[in-house]
């Protein structure tokens, strides 16, 4: 007896951004190296561009110039009337929703890999946007399986009203990279050989895909977004209390409550309330002290995929 799988359509087109924010240096670092020389990323009958999203960020190695491109994929900001008074950010992100945009449009990306690195203690972190997507869960799993016995992480970032707006949602299927610790304006090289691991059997696995091979059901363990926790503050919005050091780079780890959050200057610890262990990541994140976000709260869970192949096969 067969087993019932989904047939999917043969993917075409795969994009490969690095830069979309100039600082986080991995990304930037393997798609220059990837324009110069694309040897390693060519897929037999795979369409793979290396992209820089954010070139006036990566000259000035800084996060941004006006705003976080990474945040403004909205309907919004993309129907914004293209004038030079419209902040750098926007209208890059309009040239780049004509170029690998819309999401489901005919010459559209099927895939858009977002290369990312995070100061936070997070290792090896696929990032899912879409927790009924078969297709990805199964690539998921089989970068999981490659990358074993290194872990890599799945965080699921669909959430009812945390609405992210990434750069790599004008996709089909988007998939975030992100890898740390990695300082900012650094560039490591075991961070560097994870990330450009993480890509290659990604790519493996397209590439599989396409040929005509069936993936059978899997599950994989994911983390998903409960709530984003700010530092504590004093009346003036200043940060009153600094992430405790029993939780610092212990992302992925479990919080339970009681356990230490947070340690005032006069050594007063903060603790989790409520009732629910949880397993906080992006831990001290330098980039997110702008967005008042000392960490995430998540919980975790089995994400399940149907079998898939290829319906060209």
């Amino acid at each position: 007896m067969t087993s019932c799988h989904i047939a999917e359509e043969p993917i075409k087109k795969v994009a490969i951004f690095g830069g979309t924010h100039g600082n986080e240096l991995t990304g930037v670092f393997l798609v220059k190296h990837w324009l110069e020389n694309g040897a390693e990323i060519q897929r037999t009958g795979l369409e793979v561009k290396p992209f820089i999203t954010n070139p006036r960020a990566v000259k000035k190695c800084t996060r941004y110039i006006d705003c976080d491109l990474n945040r403004i994929f909205d309907l919004e900001n993309l129907g914004k009337k293209m004038s030079e008074d419209l902040p750098y950010e926007v209208r890059r992100a309009q040239e780049i929703y004509h170029l690998f945009g819309p999401k489901d449009g005919e010459d559209s990306y099927d895939i858009i890999f977002d290369l990312h690195n995070t100061t936070s203690n997070m290792g090896c972190t696929l990032i899912l946007e879409d927790s009924r997507n078969n297709f990805l869960i199964q690539m998921f799993h089989y970068i999981k399986t490659s990358l074993a016995p290194l872990p890599c992480y799945v965080y699921l970032i669909e959430h009812p009203s945390l609405k992210y707006a990434t750069t790599r949602s004008i996709a089909k299927c988007p998939v975030g990279i992100e890898v740390g610790p990695q300082p900012q304006g650094v560039l490591r090289a075991d961070i560097l050989d994870q990330m450009r691991k993480m890509i290659k059997h990604a790519l493996d696995f397209i590439h599989h895909f396409n040929e005509g091979k069936e993936f059978p059901p899997c599950a994989i363990e994911v983390y998903k977004i409960i709530e984003k926790v700010d530092y504590p503050r004093d009346e003036n919005g200043e940060i009153a209390a600094v992430i405790h050091p029993n939780l610092q780079d212990q992302d992925w780890k479990p919080l339970h409550p009681g356990d230490p959050m947070f340690l005032t200057l006069d050594g007063k610890t903060m603790p989790l309330g409520g009732d629910c262990t949880v397993y906080p990541v992006f831990v001290n994140e330098a980039a997110y002290y702008e967005k008042k976000e000392a960490f995430a709260k998540t919980t975790k869970l089995m994400l399940n995929a149907k079998s898939i192949r290829c319906s060209v096969h």
